[in-house]
C-alpha cells in the first residue's frame, strides 16, 4: 500500500524476534488464515487503489491465480484448503476472495487479544504454555516500576539513573533498567529512551553494550536473574481488545505465508 504493507508469515517459534514487533500479531491459521489472505488481497480494492484485486501487482493475489511466479510465496498450503486439483483450487480461491469484495471489512473477525493474538482462548492458552516452556513470557510492568526495583536492589539512587551527567554508576543502572524492560516487558527502545530523556540510538547502543557485558559477567547475570524473579512475581498480564487489520502497519505476523 502507499504507506504500509502487510506480511502473512509462518513462524515456528514465539518470542522476541517476532512477537510484538512491527505491530505483529500471532494468528490461529486454522481459524483465520483464509480470512487474512482474503483481507490482504482485497486491501487495495477497499483503499480504492484498484477496482479488481487482479489489477494490483503488489500482493500475492496474482501468484495464487497462477499468473505470476516470483518464488516469494508458498501457495501450496492455502490453495490446498480448496481441494486437490490445482486449476480448480485457483478458481475456488479467486471465488472465495471475490465473495467478500462488496461486503466491507468484518471487524468481528479481527478482534485481537492483548494486541498480540488473533484466535480463540484455546489457541492463546497453547501459545502461553509454549512461551512459559521457553522462558519467553512477557509481563505488563511499567518502566518506572522496573527502575524502582533496580534502584532498591543496587542502591543506586533513582535520581542517578536519570542523571544527564557522566555518572558511570548511574549509566550502568539505567542500562540495567533498559535491559530488563526489554526482556521482561518488551518495552521499545524508543519508549525507554523517552523515559530517561535520551536518544533512541544512544539507548539502543547502551542495551547492546549491556547485553555483551551480561554474557561475560556471571555475577551480573546472577543480579539480573534475582531482579527478574522479583519483578515477575509482581507482574500481571492484561488483555485488550483491538481491531487487527485496519490499522496494522507495516506487517502482520501470522502462522502461514501469503
Amino acid at each position: 500500500m502507499k504507506n504500509h504493507f502487510h506480511l502473512l508469515l509462518e513462524v515456528k517459534k514465539v518470542g522476541h524476534l517476532f512477537q510484538g514487533r512491527y505491530r505483529a500479531i500471532l494468528c490461529d491459521k486454522d481459524a483465520y488464515l483464509l480470512e487474512l489472505v482474503r483481507y490482504i488481497h482485497l486491501n487495495p480494492v477497499r483503499a480504492k487503489v484498484v477496482a479488481d484485486p487482479g489489477k494490483y501487482l503488489w500482493t500475492g493475489h496474482l501468484s495464487y491465480l497462477g499468473k505470476l511466479k516470483d518464488g516469494l510465496i508458498d501457495e501450496d498450503f492455502v490453495l490446498g484448503q480448496f481441494g486437490e486439483n490445482r486449476y480448480c483450487d485457483r478458481q475456488r480461491c479467486l471465488q472465495f476472495v471475490l465473495e467478500d469484495l462488496h461486503t466491507g471489512h468484518q471487524e468481528k473477525c479481527f478482534e485481537v487479544k492483548d494486541q498480540l493474538y488473533l484466535g480463540g482462548e484455546s489457541f492463546i492458552d497453547r501459545i502461553e504454555v509454549e512461551k512459559r516452556d521457553t522462558g519467553n513470557v512477557l509481563y505488563d510492568i511499567p518502566i518506572e516500576v522496573i527502575a524502582e526495583e533496580v534502584s532498591r536492589a543496587t542502591g543506586i539512587a533513582r535520581v542517578r539513573l536519570h542523571s544527564l551527567t557522566r555518572d558511570r554508576e548511574g549509566a550502568h543502572g539505567m542500562s540495567m533498567v533498559a535491559y530488563l524492560s526489554r526482556v521482561i516487558s518488551d518495552h521499545r527502545a524508543r519508549d525507554i529512551a523517552q523515559h530517561f530523556q535520551r536518544s533512541t540510538m544512544a539507548m539502543s547502543q547502551g542495551i547492546i553494550k549491556f547485553e555483551n557485558r551480561f554474557r561475560q559477567d556471571k555475577h551480573l547475570r546472577e543480579i539480573i536473574e534475582k531482579l527478574k524473579e522479583g519483578l515477575i512475581k509482581e507482574g500481571k498480564r492484561k488483555y485488550f481488545i483491538t481491531i487487527a487489520c485496519p490499522h496494522i502497519s507495516p506487517s502482520v505476523e501470522s502462522s502461514f505465508p501469503s
